[in-house]
């Protein structure tokens, strides 16, 4: 994808998706849920358990789907879906909570790592929109490359 800021200063920061910090969380974000939903009740197997899993598969699969599209209108929309599903998670994991249903650790420990994810989706798009010099250490932050482990990151 040309120019979409995925250098600074010459070096290269990312050679695709799975670099981008905002992926990475969003997988263990869809971990999070998965393991959450486990403990259901049947009853909600095709409702609210169901729901959350396709809200959670959806935050990393649209960003890989916007990284691979031809322009940067089409990223920014489709890291827009992926914020409006980590937004569904946030909604859907308070009712989840409200009903009794999952651990109350791990629900409050997913909407940690969704409200992470959320502020490095709003980061990575502002990084992205014209104007916004995307050499800007803020943007760089949000393509680089973590260490393996949490480093302290919500999304354990």
């Amino acid at each position: 994808m040309p120019q979409i800021g995925l250098t600074n200063r010459g070096r290269k920061l990312s050679r695709g998706y799975k670099d981008l910090v905002a992926w990475q969380r969003g997988m263990d974000l869809a971990r999070q849920v998965y393991e959450i939903t486990a403990s259901f009740p049947l009853s909600e197997r095709y409702c609210l358990s169901d729901q959350l899993r396709r809200s959670a598969i959806s935050v990393p699969s649209n960003i890989a789907e916007g990284f691979g599209r031809a322009s940067r209108g089409e990223y920014i929309q489709f890291l827009g879906h992926s914020r409006g599903s980590a937004n569904e998670i946030e909604t859907q994991l308070l009712l989840a909570r409200s009903l009794g249903y999952g651990e109350e650790n791990q629900i409050v420990a997913a909407q940690k790592c969704c409200a992470e994810v959320g502020r490095l989706l709003n980061g990575l798009i502002q990084s992205l929109r014209p104007g916004s010099g995307s050499d800007s250490s803020r943007a760089a932050r949000e393509r680089t490359v973590v260490p393996d482990g949490n480093g302290g990151h919500p999304c354990s």
